[in-house]
Protein backbone atom coordinates (compact mmCIF):
# COMPACT_ATOMS: atom_id res chain seq x y z
CA UNK A 1 0.00 0.00 0.00
CA UNK A 2 1.26 3.42 -0.74
CA UNK A 3 2.57 5.35 2.26
CA UNK A 4 0.25 7.99 3.50
CA UNK A 5 1.47 11.24 4.96
CA UNK A 6 0.52 11.97 8.58
CA UNK A 7 -2.36 14.31 9.05
CA UNK A 8 -1.45 17.95 9.31
CA UNK A 9 -1.70 19.43 12.81
CA UNK A 10 -4.65 21.67 13.41
CA UNK A 11 -4.07 25.26 12.71
CA UNK A 12 -3.44 27.38 15.85
CA UNK A 13 -4.65 30.92 15.83
CA UNK A 14 -1.85 33.38 16.44
CA UNK A 15 -1.80 34.74 19.97
CA UNK A 16 -3.05 38.22 20.36
CA UNK A 17 -0.79 40.78 22.00
CA UNK A 18 -3.28 41.13 24.84
CA UNK A 19 -2.81 37.44 25.70
CA UNK A 20 0.99 37.83 25.91
CA UNK A 21 0.96 40.83 28.26
CA UNK A 22 2.13 39.72 31.75
CA UNK A 23 -0.39 40.19 34.48
CA UNK A 24 0.52 42.85 37.09
CA UNK A 25 3.43 44.35 35.11
CA UNK A 26 2.16 47.87 35.76
CA UNK A 27 2.27 47.38 39.51
CA UNK A 28 5.86 46.17 39.25
CA UNK A 29 6.83 49.41 37.56
CA UNK A 30 4.93 51.45 40.14
CA UNK A 31 6.70 49.74 43.05
CA UNK A 32 10.07 50.17 41.32
CA UNK A 33 9.31 53.85 40.79
CA UNK A 34 8.38 54.20 44.47
CA UNK A 35 11.65 52.57 45.50
CA UNK A 36 13.59 54.87 43.20
CA UNK A 37 11.84 57.97 44.55
CA UNK A 38 12.48 56.89 48.13
CA UNK A 39 16.16 56.22 47.52
CA UNK A 40 16.50 59.54 45.69
CA UNK A 41 14.93 61.42 48.60
CA UNK A 42 17.27 59.71 51.06
CA UNK A 43 20.34 60.46 48.96
CA UNK A 44 19.31 64.10 48.49
CA UNK A 45 18.73 64.51 52.21
CA UNK A 46 22.06 62.90 53.15
CA UNK A 47 23.83 64.94 50.48
CA UNK A 48 22.35 68.19 51.79
CA UNK A 49 23.34 67.35 55.37
CA UNK A 50 26.83 66.31 54.27
CA UNK A 51 27.40 69.43 52.16
CA UNK A 52 26.12 71.87 54.77
CA UNK A 53 27.86 70.02 57.59
CA UNK A 54 31.28 69.84 55.92
CA UNK A 55 31.17 73.37 54.49
CA UNK A 56 31.12 74.74 58.04
CA UNK A 57 34.80 73.91 58.39
CA UNK A 58 36.00 75.11 54.98
CA UNK A 59 37.69 78.54 55.36
CA UNK A 60 36.06 81.25 53.26
CA UNK A 61 37.75 84.33 51.86
CA UNK A 62 37.14 87.70 53.51
CA UNK A 63 35.71 90.42 51.29
CA UNK A 64 35.84 94.14 52.02
CA UNK A 65 33.10 96.23 50.40
CA UNK A 66 33.25 99.92 49.63
CA UNK A 67 29.74 101.29 50.07
CA UNK A 68 27.95 103.96 48.10
CA UNK A 69 27.92 107.46 49.66
CA UNK A 70 24.85 107.96 51.80
CA UNK A 71 24.20 104.26 52.07
CA UNK A 72 22.91 103.05 55.44
CA UNK A 73 24.31 99.56 54.91
CA UNK A 74 27.49 100.28 56.85
CA UNK A 75 27.98 99.89 60.58
CA UNK A 76 27.83 103.17 62.54
CA UNK A 77 27.99 105.13 59.29
CA UNK A 78 31.32 103.64 58.16
CA UNK A 79 31.99 103.76 54.37
CA UNK A 80 33.27 100.15 54.33
CA UNK A 81 32.01 96.80 55.48
CA UNK A 82 33.74 93.45 55.42
CA UNK A 83 33.15 89.83 56.19
CA UNK A 84 32.76 86.33 54.80
CA UNK A 85 29.92 85.73 52.35
CA UNK A 86 27.64 83.03 53.75
CA UNK A 87 24.90 83.05 51.11
CA UNK A 88 23.25 85.17 48.44
CA UNK A 89 19.50 85.49 48.39
CA UNK A 90 16.60 87.53 47.06
CA UNK A 91 15.70 90.41 49.29
CA UNK A 92 12.18 90.40 50.71
CA UNK A 93 10.65 93.88 50.48
CA UNK A 94 7.76 95.35 52.42
CA UNK A 95 5.43 94.81 49.45
CA UNK A 96 2.91 92.01 50.02
CA UNK A 97 4.09 88.67 48.70
CA UNK A 98 0.99 88.13 46.59
CA UNK A 99 0.96 91.66 45.12
CA UNK A 100 2.23 92.09 41.53
CA UNK A 101 5.62 93.74 41.10
CA UNK A 102 5.55 97.30 39.74
CA UNK A 103 6.57 97.73 36.12
CA UNK A 104 10.30 98.04 35.71
CA UNK A 105 11.14 96.85 39.24
CA UNK A 106 14.41 94.88 39.44
CA UNK A 107 14.82 91.82 41.61
CA UNK A 108 16.89 92.92 44.60
CA UNK A 109 19.64 90.63 45.85
CA UNK A 110 21.59 90.69 49.08
CA UNK A 111 24.54 88.99 50.76
CA UNK A 112 24.43 87.42 54.17
CA UNK A 113 27.80 88.32 55.68
CA UNK A 114 29.56 86.92 58.68
CA UNK A 115 31.11 90.08 60.09
CA UNK A 116 32.43 88.56 63.35
CA UNK A 117 33.53 90.79 66.23
CA UNK A 118 30.34 90.21 68.14
CA UNK A 119 31.58 92.22 71.13
CA UNK A 120 31.87 95.29 68.85
CA UNK A 121 28.65 95.10 66.83
CA UNK A 122 26.41 93.06 69.14
CA UNK A 123 25.76 90.53 66.35
CA UNK A 124 27.78 88.27 64.09
CA UNK A 125 25.79 88.33 60.83
CA UNK A 126 24.47 91.15 58.64
CA UNK A 127 22.61 91.41 55.33
CA UNK A 128 24.06 93.73 52.66
CA UNK A 129 22.23 94.91 49.54
CA UNK A 130 24.22 94.35 46.36
CA UNK A 131 22.97 97.72 45.12
CA UNK A 132 24.86 99.48 47.94
CA UNK A 133 28.26 98.06 46.86
CA UNK A 134 30.58 100.29 44.88
CA UNK A 135 33.77 98.19 44.89
CA UNK A 136 35.13 95.00 46.48
CA UNK A 137 38.59 93.99 47.58
CA UNK A 138 40.34 91.15 49.40
CA UNK A 139 42.84 92.55 51.96
CA UNK A 140 45.83 90.20 52.08
CA UNK A 141 46.61 90.87 55.76
CA UNK A 142 43.15 90.14 57.17
CA UNK A 143 43.08 87.48 59.89
CA UNK A 144 40.22 85.27 61.02
CA UNK A 145 40.83 84.51 64.69
CA UNK A 146 38.93 81.89 66.71
CA UNK A 147 38.53 83.06 70.30
CA UNK A 148 37.35 81.59 73.59
CA UNK A 149 34.54 84.16 73.79
CA UNK A 150 32.40 86.18 71.37
CA UNK A 151 33.02 83.83 68.47
CA UNK A 152 35.43 84.48 65.60
CA UNK A 153 36.97 87.88 64.94
CA UNK A 154 37.80 89.29 61.51
CA UNK A 155 40.62 91.77 61.99
CA UNK A 156 43.54 93.66 60.53
CA UNK A 157 46.50 93.38 62.96
CA UNK A 158 48.27 96.56 64.01
CA UNK A 159 50.85 95.48 66.58
CA UNK A 160 51.60 93.10 69.43
CA UNK A 161 52.06 94.60 72.89
CA UNK A 162 54.28 92.32 74.94
CA UNK A 163 54.64 92.34 78.71
CA UNK A 164 58.42 91.84 78.67
CA UNK A 165 59.51 93.28 75.30
CA UNK A 166 58.91 96.24 73.00
CA UNK A 167 55.80 96.21 70.77
CA UNK A 168 56.02 94.30 67.48
CA UNK A 169 54.34 96.12 64.53
CA UNK A 170 52.25 94.08 62.11
CA UNK A 171 54.58 94.94 59.22
CA UNK A 172 57.68 93.70 61.08
CA UNK A 173 59.27 90.48 59.76
CA UNK A 174 59.05 88.87 63.22
CA UNK A 175 55.33 89.55 63.68
CA UNK A 176 53.99 86.21 62.39
CA UNK A 177 56.56 84.10 64.28
CA UNK A 178 55.98 86.07 67.49
CA UNK A 179 52.21 85.79 67.14
CA UNK A 180 52.38 82.02 66.64
CA UNK A 181 54.69 81.68 69.64
CA UNK A 182 52.29 83.62 71.84
CA UNK A 183 49.40 81.43 70.71
CA UNK A 184 51.37 78.29 71.59
CA UNK A 185 52.21 79.71 74.99
CA UNK A 186 48.56 80.60 75.50
CA UNK A 187 47.50 77.05 74.67
CA UNK A 188 50.03 75.68 77.18
CA UNK A 189 48.77 78.09 79.86
CA UNK A 190 45.16 77.09 79.23
CA UNK A 191 46.05 73.42 79.61
CA UNK A 192 47.91 74.18 82.85
CA UNK A 193 44.96 76.21 84.17
CA UNK A 194 42.64 73.32 83.29
CA UNK A 195 44.91 70.87 85.11
CA UNK A 196 45.10 73.05 88.24
CA UNK A 197 41.42 74.02 88.39
CA UNK A 198 39.74 70.85 87.21
CA UNK A 199 42.14 68.11 88.30
CA UNK A 200 44.02 69.36 91.36
CA UNK A 201 41.39 71.66 92.87
CA UNK A 202 38.68 69.19 91.86
CA UNK A 203 40.46 66.41 93.73
CA UNK A 204 40.74 68.63 96.83
CA UNK A 205 37.02 69.41 96.64
CA UNK A 206 36.20 65.71 96.44
CA UNK A 207 38.39 64.93 99.45
CA UNK A 208 36.85 67.77 101.43
CA UNK A 209 33.40 66.42 100.57
CA UNK A 210 34.49 62.99 101.84
CA UNK A 211 35.61 64.59 105.11
CA UNK A 212 32.27 66.40 105.38
CA UNK A 213 30.37 63.12 105.00
CA UNK A 214 32.66 61.39 107.49
CA UNK A 215 31.99 64.12 110.05
CA UNK A 216 28.24 63.69 109.61
CA UNK A 217 28.59 59.99 110.45
CA UNK A 218 30.42 60.68 113.72
CA UNK A 219 29.01 61.52 117.12
CA UNK A 220 30.34 64.19 119.52
CA UNK A 221 31.93 61.40 121.55
CA UNK A 222 34.36 60.61 118.70
CA UNK A 223 36.54 63.59 119.58
CA UNK A 224 39.79 62.00 118.42
CA UNK A 225 38.42 61.18 114.99
CA UNK A 226 36.88 64.66 114.72
CA UNK A 227 40.23 66.27 115.53
CA UNK A 228 41.92 64.18 112.85
CA UNK A 229 39.33 65.19 110.29
CA UNK A 230 39.70 68.85 111.27
CA UNK A 231 43.45 68.62 110.79
CA UNK A 232 43.05 66.97 107.38
CA UNK A 233 40.57 69.63 106.35
CA UNK A 234 42.95 72.40 107.40
CA UNK A 235 45.70 70.88 105.26
CA UNK A 236 43.36 70.59 102.29
CA UNK A 237 42.20 74.18 102.76
CA UNK A 238 45.80 75.40 102.71
CA UNK A 239 46.47 73.39 99.55
CA UNK A 240 43.32 74.82 97.98
CA UNK A 241 44.36 78.41 98.68
CA UNK A 242 47.82 77.76 97.24
CA UNK A 243 46.37 76.24 94.07
CA UNK A 244 43.87 79.11 93.75
CA UNK A 245 46.74 81.60 93.87
CA UNK A 246 48.60 79.57 91.25
CA UNK A 247 45.56 79.52 88.96
CA UNK A 248 45.12 83.29 89.38
CA UNK A 249 48.77 83.86 88.49
CA UNK A 250 48.39 81.69 85.38
CA UNK A 251 45.34 83.68 84.28
CA UNK A 252 47.25 86.92 84.75
CA UNK A 253 50.02 85.56 82.52
CA UNK A 254 47.40 84.53 79.98
CA UNK A 255 46.21 88.14 79.71
CA UNK A 256 49.66 89.78 79.80
CA UNK A 257 50.22 89.97 76.00
CA UNK A 258 47.74 91.78 73.77
CA UNK A 259 47.01 92.06 70.08
CA UNK A 260 46.04 95.51 68.84
CA UNK A 261 43.94 95.37 65.69
CA UNK A 262 41.32 97.22 63.67
CA UNK A 263 38.09 95.88 62.27
CA UNK A 264 37.34 96.16 58.55
CA UNK A 265 35.28 99.28 59.18
CA UNK A 266 38.12 101.04 61.03
CA UNK A 267 37.38 100.42 64.75
CA UNK A 268 40.53 99.86 66.83
CA UNK A 269 40.33 97.10 69.43
CA UNK A 270 42.63 94.96 71.54
CA UNK A 271 42.43 91.37 72.76
CA UNK A 272 44.64 89.15 74.95
CA UNK A 273 46.57 86.71 72.80
CA UNK A 274 45.81 84.02 75.36
CA UNK A 275 42.12 84.22 74.42
CA UNK A 276 42.86 83.41 70.75
CA UNK A 277 42.64 79.69 70.03
CA UNK A 278 43.53 79.59 66.33
CA UNK A 279 44.06 81.99 63.44
CA UNK A 280 44.69 82.02 59.71
CA UNK A 281 45.21 84.59 56.95
CA UNK A 282 41.98 84.04 55.05
CA UNK A 283 43.06 85.66 51.77
CA UNK A 284 46.57 84.22 51.57
CA UNK A 285 45.64 80.54 51.64
CA UNK A 286 45.90 78.31 48.61
CA UNK A 287 44.01 75.06 48.19
CA UNK A 288 46.30 72.98 50.41
CA UNK A 289 46.44 75.74 53.00
CA UNK A 290 42.64 75.77 53.14
CA UNK A 291 42.66 71.99 53.34
CA UNK A 292 44.97 72.20 56.37
CA UNK A 293 42.70 74.73 58.08
CA UNK A 294 39.71 72.50 57.25
CA UNK A 295 41.39 69.47 58.85
CA UNK A 296 42.36 71.48 61.95
CA UNK A 297 38.86 72.88 62.43
CA UNK A 298 37.22 69.49 61.87
CA UNK A 299 39.53 67.82 64.41
CA UNK A 300 38.86 70.62 66.90
CA UNK A 301 35.15 70.09 66.41
CA UNK A 302 35.55 66.38 67.17
CA UNK A 303 37.94 66.61 70.11
CA UNK A 304 37.13 69.72 72.17
CA UNK A 305 34.35 70.86 74.46
CA UNK A 306 31.62 73.30 73.36
CA UNK A 307 31.75 77.02 74.11
CA UNK A 308 29.53 80.05 73.69
CA UNK A 309 26.19 78.33 74.37
CA UNK A 310 27.32 75.33 72.27
CA UNK A 311 27.71 77.47 69.11
CA UNK A 312 31.53 77.39 69.24
CA UNK A 313 34.18 74.82 70.04
CA UNK A 314 33.68 71.09 69.70
CA UNK A 315 31.18 68.40 70.62
CA UNK A 316 33.39 65.63 72.01
CA UNK A 317 31.32 65.22 75.23
CA UNK A 318 28.17 64.77 73.14
CA UNK A 319 29.85 62.17 70.89
CA UNK A 320 31.20 60.31 73.90
CA UNK A 321 27.89 60.44 75.77
CA UNK A 322 25.94 59.18 72.75
CA UNK A 323 28.38 56.31 72.20
CA UNK A 324 28.47 55.20 75.85
CA UNK A 325 24.70 55.50 76.29
CA UNK A 326 24.08 53.42 73.15
CA UNK A 327 26.48 50.70 74.31
CA UNK A 328 24.88 50.60 77.77
CA UNK A 329 21.44 50.37 76.18
CA UNK A 330 22.62 47.49 73.97
CA UNK A 331 24.10 45.63 76.94
CA UNK A 332 20.85 46.05 78.86
CA UNK A 333 18.35 45.25 76.12
CA UNK A 334 20.03 42.20 74.52
CA UNK A 335 19.93 39.68 77.43
CA UNK A 336 16.43 40.68 78.51
CA UNK A 337 15.01 40.59 74.99
CA UNK A 338 16.71 37.30 74.07
CA UNK A 339 15.64 35.53 77.27
CA UNK A 340 12.06 36.72 76.86
CA UNK A 341 12.01 35.49 73.25
CA UNK A 342 13.47 32.09 74.20
CA UNK A 343 10.80 31.58 76.84
CA UNK A 344 7.96 32.62 74.53
CA UNK A 345 9.16 30.47 71.63
CA UNK A 346 10.72 27.44 73.29
CA UNK A 347 9.15 26.95 76.73
CA UNK A 348 5.83 28.77 77.07
CA UNK A 349 2.71 26.77 76.24
CA UNK A 350 1.14 28.33 73.18
CA UNK A 351 -2.27 29.63 74.09
CA UNK A 352 -4.30 32.69 74.94
CA UNK A 353 -1.77 33.99 77.48
CA UNK A 354 1.20 33.81 75.11
CA UNK A 355 -0.81 35.39 72.30
CA UNK A 356 -1.81 38.19 74.66
CA UNK A 357 1.82 38.75 75.62
CA UNK A 358 2.84 38.93 71.98
CA UNK A 359 0.11 41.47 71.25
CA UNK A 360 1.31 43.52 74.20
CA UNK A 361 4.91 43.39 72.99
CA UNK A 362 3.88 44.50 69.50
CA UNK A 363 1.82 47.34 70.95
CA UNK A 364 4.77 48.53 73.05
CA UNK A 365 6.68 49.17 69.85
CA UNK A 366 4.11 51.82 68.92
CA UNK A 367 4.01 53.69 72.23
CA UNK A 368 5.36 57.28 71.92
CA UNK A 369 8.88 57.62 73.25
CA UNK A 370 7.98 60.43 75.65
CA UNK A 371 5.75 57.95 77.52
CA UNK A 372 8.80 55.77 78.18
CA UNK A 373 10.60 58.90 79.36
CA UNK A 374 7.86 59.61 81.90
CA UNK A 375 7.96 55.98 83.05
CA UNK A 376 11.75 56.07 83.35
CA UNK A 377 11.57 59.26 85.39
CA UNK A 378 9.01 57.81 87.79
CA UNK A 379 10.31 54.24 88.11
CA UNK A 380 14.06 54.37 87.51
CA UNK A 381 14.90 57.85 88.78
CA UNK A 382 12.44 58.48 91.61
CA UNK A 383 11.77 54.93 92.79
CA UNK A 384 14.96 52.93 92.14
CA UNK A 385 17.33 55.89 92.38
CA UNK A 386 15.62 57.29 95.46
CA UNK A 387 15.75 53.86 97.12
CA UNK A 388 19.47 53.50 96.36
CA UNK A 389 20.10 56.94 97.85
CA UNK A 390 18.20 56.04 101.00
CA UNK A 391 20.13 52.78 101.43
CA UNK A 392 23.67 53.70 100.42
CA UNK A 393 23.95 57.50 100.14
CA UNK A 394 21.81 58.70 103.05
CA UNK A 395 24.54 61.08 104.28
CA UNK A 396 24.46 62.97 100.96
CA UNK A 397 20.74 63.66 101.13
CA UNK A 398 18.91 65.86 100.32
CA UNK A 399 21.40 66.15 97.42
CA UNK A 400 20.57 63.12 95.27
CA UNK A 401 23.18 60.77 93.83
CA UNK A 402 21.16 58.18 91.90
CA UNK A 403 17.82 59.84 92.61
CA UNK A 404 18.28 62.22 89.69
CA UNK A 405 18.80 61.81 85.97
CA UNK A 406 21.91 59.95 84.88
CA UNK A 407 23.36 57.92 82.04
CA UNK A 408 22.34 54.62 83.69
CA UNK A 409 18.67 55.55 83.88
CA UNK A 410 18.76 56.92 80.33
CA UNK A 411 20.20 53.66 79.00
CA UNK A 412 17.64 51.55 80.88
CA UNK A 413 14.77 53.73 79.66
CA UNK A 414 15.84 53.36 76.04
CA UNK A 415 16.42 49.63 76.58
CA UNK A 416 12.83 49.31 77.78
CA UNK A 417 11.67 51.27 74.73
CA UNK A 418 13.56 49.08 72.23
CA UNK A 419 13.09 45.66 73.84
CA UNK A 420 10.01 44.82 71.68
CA UNK A 421 12.18 45.09 68.57
CA UNK A 422 14.71 42.63 69.99
CA UNK A 423 12.03 40.20 71.18
CA UNK A 424 10.26 40.08 67.81
CA UNK A 425 13.51 39.72 65.83
CA UNK A 426 14.79 36.98 68.17
CA UNK A 427 11.55 35.01 67.98
CA UNK A 428 11.67 35.07 64.19
CA UNK A 429 15.30 33.96 64.24
CA UNK A 430 14.54 31.09 66.61
CA UNK A 431 11.62 29.97 64.46
CA UNK A 432 13.85 29.95 61.37
CA UNK A 433 16.14 27.23 62.78
CA UNK A 434 15.24 23.97 61.05
CA UNK A 435 13.41 21.27 62.92
CA UNK A 436 15.92 18.69 61.65
CA UNK A 437 18.79 20.34 63.50
CA UNK A 438 16.80 20.32 66.74
CA UNK A 439 15.78 16.66 66.38
CA UNK A 440 19.32 15.59 65.49
CA UNK A 441 20.61 17.21 68.66
CA UNK A 442 17.91 15.60 70.79
CA UNK A 443 18.56 12.22 69.13
CA UNK A 444 22.20 12.44 70.17
CA UNK A 445 21.15 12.69 73.82
CA UNK A 446 21.28 16.44 74.34
CA UNK A 447 18.74 18.05 76.64
CA UNK A 448 16.40 20.78 75.46
CA UNK A 449 18.50 23.53 77.05
CA UNK A 450 21.70 22.06 75.57
CA UNK A 451 20.05 22.04 72.16
CA UNK A 452 18.99 25.67 72.55
CA UNK A 453 22.38 26.72 73.88
CA UNK A 454 24.60 24.92 71.35
CA UNK A 455 22.45 24.57 68.23
CA UNK A 456 19.54 27.02 68.19
CA UNK A 457 21.16 30.14 69.64
CA UNK A 458 24.32 30.07 67.47
CA UNK A 459 22.18 29.64 64.37
CA UNK A 460 19.90 32.48 65.52
CA UNK A 461 22.66 35.00 66.24
CA UNK A 462 22.40 36.77 62.87
CA UNK A 463 18.69 37.39 63.45
CA UNK A 464 19.32 38.49 67.04
CA UNK A 465 21.93 40.95 65.83
CA UNK A 466 19.43 42.26 63.30
CA UNK A 467 17.09 43.15 66.15
CA UNK A 468 19.98 44.73 68.05
CA UNK A 469 20.90 46.83 65.00
CA UNK A 470 17.35 48.13 64.74
CA UNK A 471 17.31 48.87 68.47
CA UNK A 472 20.61 50.76 68.32
CA UNK A 473 19.47 52.78 65.32
CA UNK A 474 16.31 53.87 67.12
CA UNK A 475 17.86 54.40 70.54
CA UNK A 476 20.82 56.45 69.33
CA UNK A 477 18.57 59.07 67.77
CA UNK A 478 15.93 59.40 70.48
CA UNK A 479 15.75 62.72 72.32
CA UNK A 480 12.37 63.10 74.05
CA UNK A 481 12.84 60.47 76.81
CA UNK A 482 16.43 61.55 77.44
CA UNK A 483 15.30 65.08 78.30
CA UNK A 484 13.58 63.60 81.37
CA UNK A 485 16.13 61.03 82.54
CA UNK A 486 19.61 62.51 82.33
CA UNK A 487 20.69 64.48 79.27
CA UNK A 488 21.85 68.08 79.80
CA UNK A 489 22.95 71.05 77.72
CA UNK A 490 26.52 70.97 79.04
CA UNK A 491 28.13 68.26 81.16
CA UNK A 492 31.35 69.40 82.87
CA UNK A 493 32.59 65.85 83.45
CA UNK A 494 32.37 62.66 81.39
CA UNK A 495 30.78 59.43 82.66
CA UNK A 496 34.15 57.72 82.23
CA UNK A 497 37.38 59.16 83.70
CA UNK A 498 40.45 58.23 85.74
CA UNK A 499 38.80 58.69 89.15
CA UNK A 500 37.59 55.62 91.07
CA UNK A 501 35.28 53.84 90.34
CA UNK A 502 36.22 55.11 86.84
CA UNK A 503 32.74 54.54 85.38
CA UNK A 504 30.21 56.93 86.96
CA UNK A 505 26.74 55.71 86.07
CA UNK A 506 25.04 58.43 88.09
CA UNK A 507 26.42 61.36 86.10
CA UNK A 508 24.45 63.38 83.61
CA UNK A 509 25.69 63.40 80.04
CA UNK A 510 25.49 65.14 76.68
CA UNK A 511 23.85 63.62 73.61
CA UNK A 512 24.12 64.51 69.94
CA UNK A 513 20.36 64.41 69.40
CA UNK A 514 19.68 66.78 72.28
CA UNK A 515 22.59 68.93 71.14
CA UNK A 516 20.87 69.35 67.77
CA UNK A 517 17.60 70.27 69.49
CA UNK A 518 19.35 72.76 71.76
CA UNK A 519 21.17 74.43 68.87
CA UNK A 520 18.13 74.55 66.64
CA UNK A 521 15.52 75.77 69.13
CA UNK A 522 17.23 77.06 72.29
CA UNK A 523 20.29 78.89 71.00
CA UNK A 524 20.43 82.67 71.65
CA UNK A 525 22.17 83.17 68.28
CA UNK A 526 20.17 81.33 65.62
CA UNK A 527 22.42 82.32 62.71
CA UNK A 528 25.57 81.12 64.47
CA UNK A 529 23.87 77.88 65.50
CA UNK A 530 22.54 77.00 62.04
CA UNK A 531 25.88 75.68 60.64
CA UNK A 532 26.50 73.71 63.84
CA UNK A 533 23.12 72.00 63.48
CA UNK A 534 24.11 70.53 60.11
CA UNK A 535 27.58 69.55 61.34
CA UNK A 536 26.20 67.83 64.45
CA UNK A 537 23.49 66.07 62.43
CA UNK A 538 26.14 64.79 60.03
CA UNK A 539 28.19 63.39 62.92
CA UNK A 540 25.14 61.77 64.53
CA UNK A 541 24.32 59.98 61.28
CA UNK A 542 27.98 58.98 60.91
CA UNK A 543 28.08 57.61 64.47
CA UNK A 544 24.91 55.56 63.95
CA UNK A 545 26.29 54.21 60.68
CA UNK A 546 29.55 53.18 62.37
CA UNK A 547 27.74 51.42 65.22
CA UNK A 548 25.39 49.64 62.82
CA UNK A 549 28.22 48.76 60.47
CA UNK A 550 30.10 47.01 63.27
CA UNK A 551 27.02 44.99 64.18
CA UNK A 552 26.29 44.18 60.51
CA UNK A 553 29.82 42.89 59.91
CA UNK A 554 29.55 40.69 63.01
CA UNK A 555 26.16 39.43 61.84
CA UNK A 556 27.46 38.54 58.38
CA UNK A 557 30.41 36.68 59.87
CA UNK A 558 28.12 34.64 62.12
CA UNK A 559 25.70 34.01 59.26
CA UNK A 560 28.45 32.45 57.16
CA UNK A 561 29.72 30.45 60.14
CA UNK A 562 26.37 28.93 61.09
CA UNK A 563 24.76 28.77 57.66
CA UNK A 564 24.56 24.95 57.76
CA UNK A 565 22.52 24.99 60.97
CA UNK A 566 19.56 26.64 59.26
CA UNK A 567 18.95 23.78 56.79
Amino acid sequence: MPATSPPAPPAVAPARPADLKPSGEGWVWITAMGLGVGLTMIMVLLGMIFYNGVSVFWPKRVVQFELAPGSDAGLRGAPTLGGQIVTTQTKITNRALDAPAPAGEDIQREYQLFVGNKEVYGFGYKFLDLSAIVATSHPPDVIVAERLEYGNAILLPTRLELADAPPVPANAPAFSATFRRLLREGADLRREIRRVERDLIGEINRRMDTIRLARLALTPADSTRLATLDADQAVLQADYEALALEARALRDRLASHRLIYTTLDGVERSAPTGEIVHHYYANRLGFFGRLGVFAHRFWTFLSEEPREANTEGGIFPAIFGTFVMTLLMSVAVTPFGVLAAIYLREYAKQGVFVRTVRVGVNNLAGVPSIVFGVFGLGFFVYFLGGTIDQLFYALRLPSPTFGTGGILWAALTLALMTVPVVIVATEEALAAVSRGAREASLACGASKWQTIQRIVLPASLPGILTGLILAMARGAGEVAPLMLVGVVKLAPTLPLDTLPPFFHLERKFMHLGFHIYDLGFQSPDAEAAKPMVFATTFLLILLVICLNLGAILTRNHLRRKYRAATF
